[in-house]
């Protein structure tokens, strides 16, 4: 694999409600693009293609066609290739190994990857609705059977732990608490000056009311307006980039390695497969072992730290075994000996993740893979961990349907 390095990127405010402010899914668009054309130092005729991650667009905003919007917003990029890709909340980074292909292939040297999503125009029950288009329709998720798609399907995951290995709500509280921490220390987290009272990260139904099942209002990831954005460059170009800004070429953020896994739409049908197997998703797991193995790394555990889905807490529990941090099912020894936290010694979403920075769908990959360049050249601000030359990305497009796995490093 060739490598593909990482020049910059930008990611907007996940607390802001575009709709309230007048504004849509294309000023958000130019907000993110502009801003990251800024931080990578570069000019926008540099960029050679452009790819787009977003899920749902066409419900939440009426609009499709979104690479029309890179000419739109810059003159110079009117007649360069655009693309637009959907894997549910995997968007993002299904558009990021889009662009690693046009550049290992050598057909262009700079490529921008534009994640976004607009959620916050429409009430929680549409918004979930929406959502729920990431199932398959018709076959699971019923709406005679629950009212939340997503927290509905997550709840039977986590009976599925149970039966299968025991569960406590303790430690998924525990994982809620942890984000929502991380997240008061990132100045772009959606939750950042929210005030949980005592109480909140527990079992008690007034203030963590149940939603679906065992699935309580913390458990919950937000749903959030925002995008990021990323511009990426062979290695070529990197190193003309390194001469230009008198840097080294090894100092700058690059992505060494990467997964990618699908498996069958219906939940039911991936626990029917894994039945007889030691983790409840073995395609995961392949996912996160491969783009270790291809960094170098005989596992994923063997990286710096992970930034990972947790659209539920229970996403972020079942990641936790399948990264290998753990033995199958005993996720919770990693949340009571606090490695995961942002000090541990494998600090999981120092972002705050999904649950305290925000998850607008298609930019989640886009957004995970930029705060691990942050990490790994020491400008993640507040939320900065000790010693990261290396990190890893887990994103998840619905119950595991699709996988992707990025390591982000620096140095050799």
């Amino acid at each position: 694999m060739s490598d593909v390095y990482i020049l910059g990127g930008s990611q907007t405010d996940f607390a802001r409600n575009w709709a309230r402010e007048g504004k849509g899914i294309y000023e958000m668009f130019e907000e993110a693009l502009r801003e990251a054309v800024a931080n990578a130092d570069i000019e926008p005729a540099q960029i050679e293609v452009g790819h787009v991650g977003n899920f749902v667009a066409e419900l939440f905003a009426g609009q499709g066609l979104l690479g029309g919007f890179f000419g739109q917003v810059y003159p110079e990029l009117a007649a360069i290739p655009t693309a637009r890709h959907e894997a549910a909340c995997a968007s993002g980074s299904i558009a990021i190994l889009a662009a690693m292909r046009d550049i290992e292939a050598g057909h262009y040297q700079l490529a921008c990857v534009l994640g976004l999503e607009l959620m916050r125009n429409v009430d929680g029950k549409t918004g979930a609705e929406y959502l729920g288009s990431a199932a398959w329709r018709g076959h699971e998720a019923d709406p005679a059977e629950c009212d939340f798609p997503w927290p509905h399907m997550f709840d039977r995951l986590t009976d599925e732990y149970d039966r299968r290995y025991g569960i406590r709500d303790d430690h998924l509280n525990r994982i809620a608490e942890i984000n929502f921490a991380n997240g008061k220390r990132n100045a772009r987290a959606q939750t950042r000056s929210w005030e949980c009272p005592a109480g909140a990260f527990s079992s008690d139904d007034v203030l963590n009311p149940v939603i679906e099942g065992r699935v309580r209002k913390q458990d919950c990831g937000q749903i959030t307006d925002g995008a990021a954005c990323v511009i990426l460059a062979s290695e070529a170009k990197a190193r003309e980039y390194a001469a230009k800004q008198g840097v080294a070429l090894q100092d700058i953020p690059r992505i060494k390695g990467w997964g990618h896994r699908s498996a069958p739409i219906l939940l039911s049908r991936k626990l029917e497969l894994s039945a007889d197997q030691p983790l409840v998703f073995p395609h995961a797991a392949m996912c996160l072992q491969e783009a270790a193995q291809r960094a170098g790394f005989a596992a994923p555990a063997d990286v710096d730290g992970l930034e990972t889905h947790d659209c539920f807490t229970m996403t972020e529990y079942m990641a936790i075994d399948h990264a290998g941090l753990t033995p199958p099912g005993e996720s919770w020894q990693a949340i009571e000996d606090g490695r995961i936290t942002r000090d541990g010694s494998f600090p999981v979403n120092p972002s705050g993740g999904l649950i305290g920075l925000g998850h607008p769908v298609g930019a989640t990959g886009v957004r995970m893979l930029l705060d691990c360049a942050r990490q790994v050249t020491g400008r993640a601000g507040n939320y900065q961990i000790d010693k990261a030359e290396n990190m890893i990305t887990f994103n998840v497009g619905g119950s595991t349907t699709t996988c992707a796995s990025f390591v982000i490093g620096v140095g050799q």
